[in-house]
């Protein structure tokens, strides 16, 4: 988790309420292309201006195991307008790394 958020908490709390509704399948999937391709689930959890945050699951034998996962920015950001353009490069990149298809943006 970030130590000191750039952002106000209500614009975080608007982010992450995005991205966990909306985009429940664009998280699952930069899990799956940046940690583990065996992830099951994924929710993004924070972010600041030097990065997002996700926790994911994966099953395996033994169980549910619940992992973090951090992805730097591109760049340092400071402006709302910033977070989507980063979002979007992760989403990108992970297409890219699992050889899929993004959709249009």
């Amino acid at each position: 988790m970030p130590d000191s958020p750039v952002f106000p908490p209500a614009v975080v709390a608007a982010v992450l309420s995005h991205m966990n509704s909306d985009h429940a399948d664009d998280n699952l999937l930069i899990a799956r292309a940046f940690a583990d391709p065996a992830a099951a689930a994924c929710t993004m959890t924070s972010l600041d201006g030097e990065a997002g945050y996700w926790s994911y699951v994966v099953e395996r034998t033994g169980g549910r195991h619940e992992r973090d996962l951090r992805m730097p920015w591109a760049a340092a950001i400071t402006e709302r307008a910033e977070i989507r353009r980063e979002i979007v490069s992760l989403y990108d990149q992970a297409h890219a790394r699992l050889g899929t298809t993004p959709r249009e943006h």
